[in-house]
This record gives C-alpha cells, structure tokens and sequence, in this order.
C-alpha cells in the first residue's frame, strides 16, 4: 500500500531534501512508524506520546485528521498525508 506523504520544508532535514516521500500503514500511527524506519527521527518531530504533536497540523486528503479519529485514522492505498507545522506570530 503506497501512500503520499507531503513533508513541510522545515522537516525535510530527515527526508534529505525530499518534498514527499512514500509510506505504508493502516492508520497514520503505522504510517509514521513506517517512515521513521527510513528517515530516522522524523516520527518524533510529529508524534509525541502516542499522539499527534499539538503544533502539528496532520490532513488526510485535504481533512485535517483532528476531525477524523486523530493517530488512529485508517488509511488507503493512494491516499495523500500532509504535514504541516502550525505558524504564529505576526506584526503587533
């Protein structure tokens, strides 16, 4: 099962460069185990104690998975995952 998973550039570091890399799994927690077989530390950057970080924005085809069931939400072969940090800040 081959999923798409968009990589933000701020964690590119652990994908060497790559914009998206390919993952497998049956729910976005195998998903990331997956990946951090291959790119070492990046499942830390994004999971913290069994749950998704919570300055890290996770859709499964354009849902945020916040509104799904989270971690545990089931995937499909050609589905697409994007991770996006959180932003703040702004001009006073």
């Amino acid at each position: 099962m081959a999923i798409e998973v968009r990589i933000p550039t701020i964690l590119r570091t652990y994908t060497d460069g790559k914009k998206s890399v390919e993952g497998s799994g049956a729910t976005l927690d195998e998903l990331f185990s997956d990946l951090d077989s291959r790119h070492s530390g990046l499942r830390g950057r994004v999971v913290d104690n069994g749950e998704l970080r919570r300055f890290v924005n996770v859709y499964l085809n354009d849902e945020d998975v916040r509104f799904l069931d989270g971690i545990t939400t089931q995937l499909a072969d050609g589905d697409s995952v994007t991770i996006l940090p959180a932003v703040a800040g702004g001009a006073r």
